[in-house]
């Protein structure tokens, strides 16, 4: 993070030695490792920490920015069906309309990062919410699909940037020891607005206008371009304009950009739009995975001011928060995506009405978060909030196969909210992992790297399901009286049948989709089970790594009458 470029090289080589002891299990003056039984903890140094009037004006447009990106996130896509019906769209344009905002917020995430840590975070966070008022303007006018995914593309640029900085912005503003709690909070209002979204846009979509979504979002984001400037204060990193630009990874970031594409496009494509063992799907999947490692060797000796740190790795901590980053999110996104269905074709029940079926697995969400986080600050103790989370949510998708056609209701309620409880817990303790095996120098650094694999795991998570209920579904249809004529036509998409399901007469041939609709979710829920356990198996060898520690930015709130 830039003071100056002579500074910048020292600094960059006293990481590579603070890196290198990572090898050996500690980060030298920055983290201390503790064994896993324990020792006398040092002094907390964030016991000074008492948030003022400041700090929660700068806080608040965090917590608005939170609400709005989430909303928008769940909203949509409970109204594509009517979006396709009203602009005369097919169903693949429905598709990329959904699946555009989620590729354009994630392939920009490293670039992003390392333009606030130049730039500013406050005038990139500015930016971010420009472009997505202007995406969400340009969707709410759109008379035919094309139009509407221009303004998804560039609400996603925008809502990716967001989601990155809120919390990159929480760490500059909150010590290790405290941050927890205050990412419980911001964790809590994104988890409520990506519940109460399914709802409010399923209204709004068959009561009024799918229009209504997007008009929604504005408030939000006018509100929030007028508090950044006023409330989010923060340091400038020193340096002119010329400076900085010298000081960006050019190629770096367009390498990075290309390579993620090539990887996220097929695993959104596979099985919708191309079948997965066709070349369409395959070549892009392999060139993107192929650059990636290239842009691995690149980041870690060519460019001064990489947009990844790649010796972050070294650390067991930072690799597990990644990769169980990547099955969190593969859960939580496969199970928002496939428990509607299982609501709307096996229990009958309208789009509305799914949503609300979805509380117990998701309501629990934003409570469990702000209980991790205060938790967490309280004992300064990540690893036991990490360990039930994980074994709940393990339990939970393991009683999920229980979900069947005959499941009552309050069945259905009590065999959904343990997956919900143990996620929630993760949505928070996971977050912290990766902040502690990271110095303060570093912090952007890992937290877009952390939140680049949970995009990463939203892509896979409804790809790897898709793909198991499709090999499964026609798997089941195919041992079927009545419809293994039908079995790879019913088998292509999970979504498409819930319509055919409705408008179905209620005989044998009903009877035996349904069926199989049900049990080809439950090998869904199993997969997911086992990824579940297997992190949490992974997470029984975290380290503890003391989080009381000295807080060190460059960016935090602005002092008054400091020169910057």
């Amino acid at each position: 993070m830039p003071e100056t470029m002579a500074s910048n090289r020292a600094e960059r080589t006293q990481e590579k030695s603070q890196n290198d002891d990572l090898t050996s299990g500690s980060i030298s003056n920055n983290i201390e490792l503790e064994a896993a039984d324990g020792g006398a903890e040092a002094a907390d140094p964030s016991a000074e920490f008492k948030p003022d009037r400041r700090f929660w004006l700068a806080l608040a447009p965090i917590l608005v920015l939170a609400a709005m990106v989430s909303l928008d996130g769940t909203a949509v896509t409970v109204a594509l069906p009517i979006m396709a019906n009203d602009l005369g769209g097919t169903a693949i344009e429905a598709f990329w309309t959904g699946t555009s905002f989620l590729l354009s917020s994630a392939v920009l995430q490293l670039p992003t990062a390392s333009w606030s840590g130049i730039f500013g975070r406050m005038p990139v966070l500015v930016a971010c919410s420009f472009l997505f008022l202007i995406g969400v303007i340009v969707a709410s006018v759109a008379k035919d699909f094309g139009t509407v995914f221009a303004g998804r593309v560039i609400q996603g640029v925008g809502g990716g940037g967001i989601i990155l900085l809120n919390d990159i912005v929480v760490t500059d503003l909150v010590p290790m020891r405290q941050r927890g709690k205050y990412f419980g909070i911001v964790g809590g209002v994104w988890a409520f607005g990506s519940v109460c979204g399914p709802v409010i846009g399923g209204a709004l979509a068959y009561e009024a206008s799918w229009r209504g979504i997007f008009w929604m979002l504005i408030p939000f984001a006018a509100i929030v371009l007028v508090l950044i400037p006023i409330f989010l204060r923060l340091s400038k990193p020193p340096g002119s304009v010329i400076d900085k630009l010298r000081q960006f990874d050019w190629l770096g970031s367009l390498v990075f950009v290309g390579a993620a594409t090539c990887t996220l496009m097929p695993l959104t494509w596979g099985g919708v739009q191309y079948e997965w063992d066709q070349w369409q799907t395959l070549f892009p999947l392999l060139l993107g995975i192929a650059v990636l490692f290239a842009f691995g060797i690149y980041e870690s000796y060519v460019p001064k001011e990489p947009i990844i740190t790649m010796s972050l790795l070294r650390s067991y901590e930072m690799l597990y928060s990644l990769l169980s980053g990547i099955i969190n999110a593969a859960i939580v996104y496969g199970s928002l995506y496939f428990l509607p269905l299982y609501f709307e074709a096996v229990q009958g029940y309208s789009p509305i009405i799914s949503g609300v079926a979805l509380f117990p697995a998701t309501f629990t969400l934003a409570p469990m978060s702000m209980v991790a986080g205060t938790v967490i600050s309280k004992r300064g103790e990540y690893r036991w909030v990490t360990w039930f989370g994980w074994i709940l949510s393990t339990i939970g998708l393991g009683v999920m196969t229980l979900l069947d056609v005959d499941t009552t209701i309050a069945e259905w309620f009590f065999l959904t909210i343990f997956m919900g409880i143990g996620q929630g817990l993760l949505y928070t303790s996971l977050a912290i992992i990766n902040q502690a095996a990271a110095p303060d120098k570093l912090m952007s650094h890992a937290i877009s790297m952390f939140i680049f694999s949970r995009m990463l795991g939203q892509a896979l998570g409804v790809a790897l399901s898709g793909l198991i209920f499709q090999n499964q579904m026609r798997s089941n249809l195919l041992a079927t009286t009545t419809l293994a004529d039908k079995a790879v036509e019913y088998s292509r998409d999970a979504s498409s049948i819930v319509s055919f399901l409705h408008d179905m007469p209620d005989d044998m041939k009903k009877k035996e989709l349904v069926q199989a609709y049900a049990d080809s979710l439950k090998i869904v829920w199993a997969v997911m089970c086992a990824l579940s356990g297997a992190a949490m198996i992974g997470s029984f060898f975290v380290k503890h790594i003391s989080l009381d520690r000295e807080h060190e930015t460059e960016q935090g709130i602005h002092q008054e009458g400091s020169d910057e």
